[in-house]
């Protein structure tokens, strides 16, 4: 009877500890999960590998915007055209470029910054989460939170002073779906022109040679002292107004084998 009773409680002993090992397991594989690993795993299902090797065309708001990106070379160009010119304003790693019925213009170092700016953010958005790994994006896990009912991840996005350009104060919030690991709603405040903040809700997803576009639902507040984390609550309460809409159309994409 004692060796019975002595392998009964080694049985439940090892059970015990087992279980233990299991949760400790669980615990650690949920906390060590980090903001780095979640934006790389929403790159991967936004991209489909093909995003850093693509010419990608799109129209919005009347004007025509074209990307190439190979082997960490890119050009990003806006197109404007009016009854008299054709302007094609174009960034790239040597800089950023106007021209004018193809005569180039010679610009001042700050015009040139803003256009430039300009240029990237609507690339920028448009090929959002990719991006989101550049040199000078720092990255942080704020928490978890539900939208309309689906699980999400807050990650807080800010930027260092070197290479993160003339709006590196600007701070921006991303939910990606804990699931799909889809960015479904973003958020930013700026400091440019008096101030703002911006809740965007992503929808039309829609994939062209893999690579996965949304268009934007775009939310405004008033209150600038309003949390980027609390801008979903507000969003589900319905207290947001509806600023504008952010829609991308007829996207192309090419796939490159070289520059």
């Amino acid at each position: 009877m004692k060796n019975v009773a002595f392998l009964l409680l080694l049985l439940l002993t090892v059970a015990c500890k087992d279980s233990k090992d299991k949760t400790n397991g669980d615990t650690a594989s949920e906390e060590s999960i980090t903001a780095q690993a979640i934006i790389d795993k929403a790159i991967d299902k936004a991209c489909n590998g093909n995003c850093d090797r693509a010419e990608i065309a799109f129209t919005f708001r009347d004007k025509a915007y074209k990307s190439k990106r190979f082997d960490g070379e890119y050009e990003l160009e806006r197109i404007t055209k009016d009854s008299v010119d054709v302007t094609r304003d174009q960034l790239s790693n040597f800089g950023f470029t106007r021209w004018v019925n193809d005569i180039k213009l010679e610009l001042a170092d700050t015009t040139a910054l803003k256009l430039g700016n300009s240029v990237n953010s609507v690339h920028y958005f448009a090929q959002l989460p990719y991006g989101l790994n550049a040199p000078a994006v720092q990255k942080k896990l704020i928490g978890t939170d539900t939208v309309k009912g689906e699980p999400y991840y807050e990650i807080k996005v800010t930027f260092k002073k070197e290479g993160g350009g003339t709006d590196h104060d600007d701070e921006f919030m991303y939910w990606v779906h804990q699931d799909d690991f889809t960015v479904d709603y973003l958020a930013y405040s700026y400091e440019t022109n008096g101030g703002g903040i911006r809740f965007r809700e992503a929808y039309n997803p829609r994939r062209v040679e893999g690579i996965r576009f949304v268009d934007y639902n775009n939310y405004k507040t008033d209150d600038l002292s309003t949390p980027l984390s609390q801008l979903d609550d507000l969003f589900e309460e319905n207290k947001l107004p509806l600023l504008s809409k952010i829609e991308n159309e007829n996207i192309e994409v090419k796939l490159l084998n070289q520059w």
